[in-house]
């Protein structure tokens, strides 16, 4: 039992070694990104009934001022829902 608990432990050791900085840098990079554009993901998810009806606003008044305020008040009312 002995030896099969050292053959696995130098196993994942030989394993350990074989993994450069770079790969764990490279590695910690990606999971960064990834979890950014997820988030961006669930940003633009949240803010879609505040840009559409910053789009009917426009479209009915002509404003991008109006528009603006509109889209700022939904989005405003969304955060503060999901708090």
């Amino acid at each position: 039992m002995l030896d099969i608990i050292l053959a696995l432990t130098s196993a994942f050791a030989k394993f350990f070694e074989s993994i450069t900085q770079m790969d764990i840098i490279a590695l910690v990079a990606l999971i960064i990104i990834g979890v950014i554009i997820i988030l961006l993901i669930k940003l633009l998810i949240m803010l879609i009934p505040a840009i559409l009806l910053a789009l009917v606003v426009w479209f009915f008044t002509g404003s991008l001022f109006w528009a603006g305020i509109t889209f700022l008040v939904i989005a405003s009312l969304s955060i503060l829902k999901k708090l």
